[in-house]
């Protein structure tokens, strides 16, 4: 889609058609994306409204097309009924997705997963609403009983596919451009007691945006 219109762009000059063309693809692209019809297992990533400590996710974090985003959820559809499964506030939880999409005022962007690997969802659902009521890990810590929201779909599809399917990484708690720990970091920490897990392995929802697992189909406003 994105070559097809920088071509178009290059070549329009005083072309009439070429200029409708781009007006046509454009208008069906942002079409699209603002009519998607959700289906169980999708992915919504968002950029929530957390202040300070989301700033500074975003700040080491890149997701789709350089996207920022510090918040994930699965889509669960039942009798009709639209719900995200997330990690967030105190607990694992089910949540309408009206009530997801307050969280935000940006839009939201919708992941599906690729094909072949769509057989997995059902796993990856059933495994997320047993997770219900796990508290809410606020160490970032993974693999210690309790889950932040990547941390939950990247076991919810490692338990589905049998081996890891979303990918872990060092995690930074440090600004890019200083590097240095960032100040809302260094006090989170320690209110909580601990020290800054700085490289231990995580994941984050731009990380699992970018995955070849799967594809952004449109957003939601």
């Amino acid at each position: 889609m994105m070559w097809i219109t920088e071509f178009l762009l290059k070549n329009l000059k005083n072309n009439w058609k070429l200029k409708y063309l781009v007006f046509v693809v454009l208008t069906s692209s942002l079409t699209q994306a603002q009519n998607i019809s959700l289906k169980t297992g999708d992915l919504i990533f968002q950029s929530m409204d957390c202040g300070p400590l989301c700033e500074a996710i975003n700040e080491v974090t890149e997701g789709y097309q350089g996207k920022d985003f510090s918040h994930i959820g699965l889509v669960y559809i039942k009798n009709d009924s639209t719900f995200v499964i997330e990690a967030s506030g105190n607990a694992v939880r089910l949540t309408p997705l009206q009530t997801f999409q307050t969280y935000t005022k940006a839009p939201m962007y919708i992941g599906r997963l690729k094909r072949k690997y769509r057989r997995y969802i059902p796993k990856a659902i059933s495994f997320s609403l047993t997770q219900i009521g796990i508290p809410y890990d606020d160490a970032y810590l993974y693999d210690n009983g309790k889950y932040y929201c990547s941390e939950l779909l990247y076991d919810a599809f490692l338990n589905a596919y049998g081996k890891p399917f979303f990918e872990l990484l060092p995690m930074t708690f440090k600004s890019p451009k200083t590097k240095a720990f960032f100040q809302v970091w260094v006090d989170y920490y320690s209110n909580l007691k601990m020290e800054i897990p700085e490289g231990k392995l995580g994941c984050n929802p731009g990380g699992i945006s970018t995955s070849n697992k799967l594809k952004i189909i449109g957003i939601i406003k």
